[in-house]
């Protein structure tokens, strides 16, 4: 299977550099599963974007530092191929940022997290699972890192995973859509060292907390594992 992995996020910074980048981390968190599976990467962020959908099984949209809401050109021309490629059935996979892409650009709406940050290893219930999430148990640990959440999801869309602090946490619109609000991608060793590049940028009981989580594991495989089956069974059938 062959997918694109448009890059969104625009953290430039030694700490970015120092770390692999996202594209290579969606890949990995692919590879960890299907490792015959190849992976294109276009930095969207820069303006760099596929030039034809039909060459590709599948897209992922990455996690970024970015607002949906900022006033920039390649956010537009991003929400403009999301919607390209829900016409015309490429099945789509978004995480944090990419997440809330869809659900904007979908119609639904994304505000700021009531309760403020969320940050270091959350857990959500998986409430709904879509047939591809049997790898899952009840609960799904992932790391977290947003300010902003879908508080509305777009027209459609089955709400997958949910929690107090973040209730749209993933949905899916039949089987061609699937999002989760965190951050699969992230091993524990960059959890642990974004958590220490944020220390003295976030109020110091929610890096309290983000220390504290990291005592337990994140669902990093078994997600991996749903993300697999998704394109999998979208490209076994007709759009649902």
């Amino acid at each position: 299977m062959h997918l694109a992995i448009l890059m969104t996020n625009t953290d430039e910074s030694a700490f970015a550099q120092a770390h692999p980048k996202d594209g290579e981390k969606f890949a990995a968190l692919i590879h960890a599963v299907r490792p015959d599976w190849s992976c294109d990467v276009f930095a969207v962020k820069d303006g760099v974007f596929p030039d034809d959908l039909a060459a590709f099984d599948g897209v992922m949209v990455t996690g970024s530092p970015a607002s949906v809401h900022d006033d920039e050109p390649w956010i537009g021309r991003l929400l403009d191929l999301i919607r390209e490629i829900v016409a015309t059935g490429v099945p789509l996979f978004g995480a944090c940022f990419g997440h809330q892409a869809i659900a904007m650009a979908l119609g639904g709406k994304v505000e700021t997290n009531p309760g403020g940050w969320i940050f270091g290893l959350t857990r959500a219930d998986v409430v709904d699972p879509a047939p591809w999430m049997t790898p899952l148990g009840p609960q799904l640990a992932q790391y977290g890192a947003h300010i902003e959440q879908v508080t509305e999801p777009p027209a459609g869309a089955r709400i997958l995973i949910g929690s107090a602090a973040c209730p749209v946490g993933g949905f899916a619109i039949g089987g061609r859509v699937y999002t989760t609000q965190n951050h699969p991608e992230m091993s524990a060793d960059f959890a642990a060292a974004l958590i220490e590049e944020y220390a003295g940028k976030l109020p110091e009981e929610v890096v309290g907390q983000a220390r504290a989580s990291l005592s337990a594991r994140a669902d990093y495989e078994e997600f991996a594992e749903t993300v697999a089956r998704f394109f999998e069974q979208a490209d076994a059938g007709p759009a649902a």
